[in-house]
């Protein structure tokens, strides 16, 4: 008993082995990733070049008119073959006979079954193992192409050719297409026949796939993941045609066995579909980086205004009028030739406060012919919910607006070469389409119309001005502007803490009264930003961080770094500023200040010796001595570049960077998500 259970288990341990063995060589149960592994062995990578269009372009003409030949004997009707797309043929070709006809032999006179079909496609493609993968299979088809051919051009003619007759009877073609046989196999001669059709255009996809490969991955990045996957490609079409040949063999000799074709055109047909998808991409993405580089040559090259403006709204698409808010039509895009062109480019995020920083400069300009704002919107996918709030968006504006529900053709390059992020940016452009300041939003923000026409040169001109606080504060409250052209001392303060804010207020307006103050005829005006209304504190925090932005770039210098230590205030309990006219004297934190103008009996004496704002200066510098704090601020991700390394406001040292992500689950706002840069 027990050594016949011992026999059993040996038959069902053979029997897993055989099962095993079968799987592990039958194609239809292979993943992948496992054909890859069993087939890279057989390619050599080898400088041999060989030229494949000529012989494909012959496998072509040969099968798309075999096909049709079939197509004509199954169902029975003659179709005009003028109709047929042929491809020129190539004079002078040295046809590859003898590696044909090798291939040839190997697919020949095989049994039937998916191990066999298998075994006969790893010894072809090990046959042809210096060839490049595409080669591989257009020589497979090939050799395929010149037996069906061969085949199907001896059924026209046997009737009518004695010696087509006598190679036809020795090729077995009357015995398939005689009437009886040929209904009996119709429905396996059309499938094979189909599947010649779809191993074909795989092919010529592979082959078209390859010549993409000249292509910078760069510039087509879906070439990477299609070209990875070519070599199981072309297995997969090589094992079809070997399964192909063997059917037509059992079909010509009328055996009751037969090889199923089935999975393997559905395998085809997956393949096919994934290629179609792989090379519209490719395709796609090539026209995108040739866009792309036509763009840039525009930008390089002095050109019309208005050309430039065409391809990079719309590209090839024929232009859409502008729409003139002025007067509420719409105008041809002629209306910007030979004009200087401010691009307001921005998402439909944009607050009435960003829209009102252009009002000023449209007032100045609208008699000006020589100058035009156009806003150009920036939608991904436009909807109804986003049409409607672009409409109300256009209404708030007095300029050219784009109006283009569709993607901007150059969204791309705005992105890329100008660094377009979510906040609004004014793109500033000559008549010759050269762009004179890539985004001019925070200069036109920071410092209005002083700085027109808001060049780079006006940028760099305007920098080196050492009062800047007028620019801040112009316009926010008509007093200010009355204190500054009086050259008055002003204490700007606010911050998080109303009791901060309190006793400041107290002080600094006990310190502007005292008696030494008056006698020394020192006029101290005071303006707490946060006191007044919303609009304002926005408003002059906004013109901060712009400032910073015109600056951010150019070498430190003690502007730029009253500007950065204000901008590190932002948050804090509080903070005050001290100017004089447009002149900042000092600024500091909330503790130092306060505890500076708190203690004014302990300095006013010095007052009457060193004047008002030294004592001022050496008195808080002593107390800022004496309390350490870290120096931080915010910048929203604002369109350009800022700087990966900003030094501290208060010290050598560079500050850290650290990103912030922010939303206010607010969509009637720009601030819905935000990306901040935070430098400690």
């Amino acid at each position: 008993m027990a050594h016949h259970h011992h026999k059993l288990s040996l038959k069902s341990l053979l029997h897993h082995h055989n099962h095993k063995e079968e799987k592990e060589h039958n194609p239809l149960a292979m993943s992948d990733e496992h054909i890859l592994e069993l087939i890279y062995s057989t390619h050599v990578h080898s400088d041999t070049k060989f030229e494949i269009d000529p012989l494909f372009t012959l496998v072509h003409n040969t099968l798309i008119r075999s096909t049709s030949i079939v197509d004509d004997l199954v169902q029975g009707s003659k179709s005009s073959m003028e109709d047929i797309d042929e491809k020129i043929l190539q004079p002078n070709f040295n046809s590859p006979y003898c590696t044909l006809k090798q291939i040839s032999f190997e697919m020949c006179c095989k049994a039937p079954g998916e191990e066999t079909a298998h075994e006969t496609a790893v010894a072809i493609l090990h046959k042809l193992s210096h060839y490049e993968w595409d080669a591989k299979a257009v020589l497979t088809l090939a050799a395929l192409a010149v037996e069906y051919g061969d085949f199907w051009l001896l059924s026209q003619h046997l009737q009518t050719d004695v010696l087509a007759k006598s190679v036809a009877v020795m090729k077995r073609v009357p015995l398939l297409i005689r009437p009886a046989n040929l209904h009996k196999h119709r429905e396996a001669i059309t499938e094979v026949n189909n599947l010649v059709k779809a191993t074909l255009q795989v092919i010529e996809l592979i082959v078209e796939l390859e010549k993409l490969s000249s292509y910078d991955t760069k510039d087509v990045p879906a070439l990477l993941p299609a070209r990875e996957h070519i070599p199981v490609d072309v297995y997969w079409c090589i094992i079809t045609l070997v399964t192909i040949v063997t059917q037509i063999e059992c079909l010509t000799t009328d055996s009751e066995e037969k090889q199923e074709l089935y999975h393997y055109g559905q395998k085809i047909n997956v393949v096919l579909s994934k290629l179609r998808k792989h090379i519209a991409l490719c395709r796609h993405q090539i026209e995108e980086a040739e866009y792309y580089r036509k763009l840039r040559k525009l930008f390089q090259t002095p050109t019309e205004i208005m050309e430039v403006f065409k391809v990079l709204i719309f590209a090839k698409d024929a232009p859409q009028p502008l729409f003139d808010c002025a007067s509420e039509t719409t105008v041809d895009i002629t209306v910007l030739k030979k004009k200087h062109v401010y691009l307001f480019i921005s998402t439909l995020d944009i607050t009435e406060e960003e829209i009102s920083v252009l009002r000023p400069v449209h007032e100045s300009i609208k008699s000006e012919v020589q100058y035009k704002i156009v806003w150009v919107p920036i939608v991904e996918e436009w909807s109804e919910h986003l049409r409607k709030k672009f409409e109300v968006l256009k209404a708030k504006m007095q300029w050219y607006v784009v109006q283009h529900f569709g993607s901007i053709a150059g969204y791309k390059y705005i992105k890329e070469e100008w660094h377009f992020k979510k906040s609004p940016m004014v793109v500033l452009l000559n008549p010759q389409g050269k762009v004179l300041h890539q985004n001019a939003f925070h200069l036109i923000e920071a410092y209005g119309m002083k700085a027109f026409p808001f060049t780079t040169v006006e940028e760099e001109t305007i920098h080196k001005e050492k009062h800047w606080v007028g620019s801040v504060v112009g316009g926010i409250h008509s007093n200010i502007d009355n204190w500054i052209k009086e050259e008055k001392y002003i204490l700007f303060y606010g911050g998080k803490d109303k009791e901060w804010i309190q006793e400041f207020s107290k002080s600094a307006a006990s310190l502007a009264n005292e008696a030494i103050i008056k006698e020394l005829k020192i006029s101290i005006e005071l303006f707490c930003v946060e006191k007044e209304n919303r609009n304002i504190f926005k408003r002059f925090w906004k013109r901060v961080e712009s400032l910073f932005v015109t600056k951010a770039h150019k070498a430190a210098d003690a502007v730029k770094q009253e500007v950065q230590r204000l901008l590190c205030y932002k948050d804090e309990t509080g903070w005050a500023l001290l100017s004089k006219g447009s002149s900042v004297v000092l600024s500091g934190h909330g503790t130092t200040m306060l505890k500076a103008v708190a203690e004014f009996e302990r300095w006013k004496e010095v007052v009457v010796k060193k004047g008002f704002e030294l004592s001022f200066k050496e008195y808080h510098e002593r107390v800022a001595h004496e309390t350490h704090r870290c120096a931080q601020f915010e910048i929203p991700d604002v369109a350009g570049k800022l700087p990966e390394a900003i030094k501290c406001p208060d010290c050598p040292r560079v500050m850290d960077i650290f990103i912030t992500y922010k939303c206010c689950h607010n969509d009637n706002t720009s601030t819905t998500t935000n990306a901040n840069s935070t430098y400690y």
